[in-house]
Formats: C-alpha cells, structure tokens, sequence
C-alpha cells in the first residue's frame, strides 16, 4: 500500500532570521549588536554548515522567535556552500540576508583606526587582502536584496539605519528609561546614569501628618506640588531628558537610568520620580518606576 508523500514544512511566518554578511571594516559587528539590541539572539562567526540546525532551531524554540548571525570571510573554505545552505534555511524561517561594503579607503581607514589585522592575514597588504575578499564574496553579495555601502556611514548612522528598516519604530521606542527614587543616607544607586537632588524642596517629612506616608500618597504630593520651585523643577527636568534622550539614543544606548535623590527616599523623590514617568511616557517614551527606599525605616 503507498503511503501519503510527506508534506515539507513551509518556513515559519512567525520565526525570522536576519544573516549578516560582506566586507571586513563594513560594520557587521556594530549591526549585530543593535540586532541584538532589538531583541534578536546574536551569533556572530557561525559555521556555514551549522546555519540549517541553528535555522531549525529558530523555528522550533518556544523562546527564540528572532535571531541574527554573522557569516563573513572567516568562513574561508566553506564559502562556495553559502548559497546551497541559504535555500535550506528560507524552507524553515523567514530570512533576510542582508550584505554590508564600503569603499576600499574606508575600510583601510578603519583598520588603521582600530589596528586590527585583516581576517586574510598580514602576509598581504590590507589592500590587497579587501580586493581578494571582495572577489570571495562577489557571489554572496548578488544574492543579497539589501545591499548597504556604510562608507559615509558613523557608527551612529548605521544604528540608526537599521533599527528603521527592519524596527520600524520611532526612535522615542528604541529606549528604555528607568527611574528610580533613592535617599541619600542610604547611598547614591551605583546603575544611575543621571542623578538630581530634589532636597532643596521642602520636606513633608517635617509635618507630623505626612511622616509615616509617602510621596505617592495624594496629600503629600500635593502638598510638594504646590510651591512653585516643585512645579519648576518638573517642567525644566521634563524639557531637558526629552532633549537629552533622542541624543542617547543615537549614541547607542538602549536604557537609561534616571535617580532622584532626597535625604531618606520617602516623600520628594518618590513624588518627582513618579511625575517624570508620567511626562516622558507621554512624551512617547517607554519607561519604568521603582523607589528603592520607600520600605526603608524613616
């Protein structure tokens, strides 16, 4: 009796993987970190005759849905297979191969900045060796959809880029705020990247009333909101992190974290933290509260 021809599995809509290859000096480590970054499971210098398996694993995992990795000249010989094992994997996940170069000054420039050697070896000139890789990879590089010159590119402008193309998200998106009340006598958070000292604002923990509360109780933050310095400091803070914080993001960075300070972390820091959460997630930016010190003896 003939049994029923095996149905092949069709690459899976919900998996994605992003294979990153081209020119030495082009950028591809700085890619897949902000990949990474993103929130894709980064490999960097996988073997061409592992990407089926690690695509099957993408496909299969309960908790990896995306995931990038590098392939480049340090392959060497096992290059010539790279487009056999490119039809694998596109039957098991969406792939996007995506091919990075830069012009030949460039690429010299930034091996004399960085003063690595080239993945070819020094028994060759550095121009030399970018003219042999680029014929090794000629190959590759017709296979790419995506081809990218980054040879005006900085660091900042390939993040940049490539968070666009394949995020597509406001830049306010690419960042996670952390903000965190603290009290001075118990220390500065050693994690903060931006600290302020709110102990110039008057103090509830001197009204009888509010001592045993805290800056998220209603009356004690009214009470701190209502003279005008609080109201002033919110709006100048408010207006400069979100000033500061497009310029972070093209920096690079994916978190940051914003202390405010009192003298023990219960009443005006706990107040002000909670109210720049509010301004900047309605300024479009994601963030978190904690207060470190708000269970702390008084």
């Amino acid at each position: 009796m003939a049994q029923p021809a095996k149905k092949s599995k069709q690459p899976s809509k919900r998996s994605e993987l992003i294979i990153i290859t081209g020119m030495s000096g082009a950028g591809k480590a700085t890619v897949l970190k902000v990949f990474e970054d993103l929130g894709y499971y980064a490999v960097d210098n996988l073997p061409i005759d592992l990407m089926p398996k690690f695509a099957e694993l993408v496909r299969d995992s309960a908790t990896i849905h995306r995931a990038a990795i590098v392939v480049d000249i340090r392959e060497s010989a096992g290059l010539h297979r790279f487009p056999e094992m490119l039809n694998r994997i596109k039957s098991s996940v969406t792939t996007h191969l995506l091919y990075l170069e830069a012009d030949t000054e460039t690429i010299m420039r930034r091996f004399s900045e960085t003063r690595r050697p080239h993945p070819l070896g020094v028994e060759q000139s550095i121009r030399d060796s970018i003219g042999a890789e680029r014929k090794k990879l000629a190959t590759i590089r017709k296979l790419a959809p995506l081809c990218i010159d980054t040879s005006k590119f900085t660091v900042h402008d390939v993040r940049e880029y490539i968070r666009e193309k394949f995020h597509g998200e406001s830049e306010e998106s690419k960042i996670m705020v952390y903000i965190t009340s603290f009290g001075y006598r118990h220390g500065v958070p050693a994690d903060s990247d931006l600290v302020f000292d709110v102990r110039f604002l008057p103090n509830p923990n001197y009204i009888p009333k509010f001592k045993k509360l805290t800056g998220r109780n209603p009356a004690v933050a009214r009470y701190i909101r209502s003279f005008p310095q609080t109201q002033e400091f919110i709006e100048r803070i408010s207006e400069l992190l979100v000033y500061l914080l497009p310029h972070y993001i093209r920096e690079g960075k994916s978190y940051l974290t914003i202390a405010f300070g009192c003298t023990g972390g219960h009443h005006r820091s706990v107040m002000i933290a909670d109210q720049m959460r509010k301004n900047l997630a309605q300024s479009g930016f994601h963030t978190k509260v904690s207060h470190r010190d708000i269970q702390k003896a008084v």
